[in-house]
This record gives C-alpha cells, structure tokens and sequence, in this order.
C-alpha cells in the first residue's frame, strides 16, 4: 500500500489549488461509517458479526445506533437498534482513506470511479458500498452474511472542487467525464 503523508498531500493541493497557507488547504476532518441492520436479515449472532467486522475495518468498536422513535410503518419500535457507527479521526481516519482509495475501491466489481454526484455543496463525499468483502480483513469464510456500509468523508472544504482536489490528492480515483 502506497504511504500518502499529510505533507504530500498539502503539497499537492498548494499547487493545485494555488493556495499558499498551509492552514488555509482543505483537509479531512472525521470518516464516518455506517451499516443499517434491516429487521428481516438479523438472525441469532448477526449483529455480533457485523460489530466484529466492522471493528477490523475500522481498528475501532462501532457504537450501537438505536431508534429515536417507534415507526409503525417500518415495525420499529422506540430504542431498537437499527444500525452500527463508527467515526474515525487522526490517525486511524488517514490510514482508512489511503486503505480506501488504494485496496478497497479498486477491488470492488466493475469499478470505473467514484461518481462526482456524491459531492454535497460542502466538498463532503458519501459513497455506499454493497458488500464487506472487498476489504482485505474481511475473508469469504468469514463473511457468512453480507452487509452494505455507508462511508462519509467529511473535509474543510469550502466547494466541491476543493474536495475533489482534496481527494484526488489522497489517491481517490474518480469517473472520467470525457465518455464518448
């Protein structure tokens, strides 16, 4: 895995973005990842299973996200736990994003880049992934059932383009949009 520093990163982006001040750079500030728990594919020791992969991806233990009120319409009830979460920050945020961009989106299935749409107005990217799978921790023996997560990179970023210059700088590969 290629060792991306932050000052490799700063230094990209001065160039790129013209931006002298090294405070003044977009950088990331927290990666969230979260899985949903669906009711109808909970079974006995799934929750268990998705807590202990999500604690190898992560090098953290995921918080138990439960719900804040009962939706009838969902058959949820008040207090049910209804996903996990976890929030990765210094360190362990950096070497999930190089992680990320350098071992996990390039082994995903029919991958052609990540999708600029993803950007919100901040320069925050949100991208899903189907399975665990395509993490190294996670081996076939392991993963009895599958699980989709959702990753949040939340960043300093004042507009898209500085997030996607940010991004790009820390080797996120994103779609082509001369298609033709």
């Amino acid at each position: 895995m290629p060792k991306i520093s932050r000052q490799q990163v700063n230094e990209k982006l001065k160039k790129e973005l013209g931006i002298k001040n090294t405070l003044a750079l977009p950088r990331l500030e927290k990666v969230v990842i979260n899985v949903g728990l669906n009711k109808s594919q909970v079974t006995p020791g799934f929750l268990e299973q998705v807590e202990k992969s999500l604690a190898a991806l992560t090098g953290q233990k995921p918080a138990r996200r439960r719900a804040r009120q009962a939706i009838a319409g969902f058959k949820i009830r008040r207090g049910e736990i209804v996903g996990l979460q976890v929030t990765l920050r210094g360190r362990r945020m950096e070497d999930f994003v190089i992680k990320l961009a350098n071992i996990v989106l390039p082994r995903m299935r029919d991958f052609r880049g990540l999708k600029l749409s993803s950007f919100d107005k901040d320069g925050n990217y949100t991208l899903g992934i189907a399975e665990q799978v395509v993490f190294p921790e996670i081996t076939s023996e392991q993963a009895e059932n599958l699980f989709g997560l959702a990753v949040t990179i939340t960043t300093s970023a004042k507009n898209t383009q500085e997030g996607k210059a940010l991004l790009e700088a820390w080797g996120f590969p994103f779609e082509r949009s001369d298609r033709g």
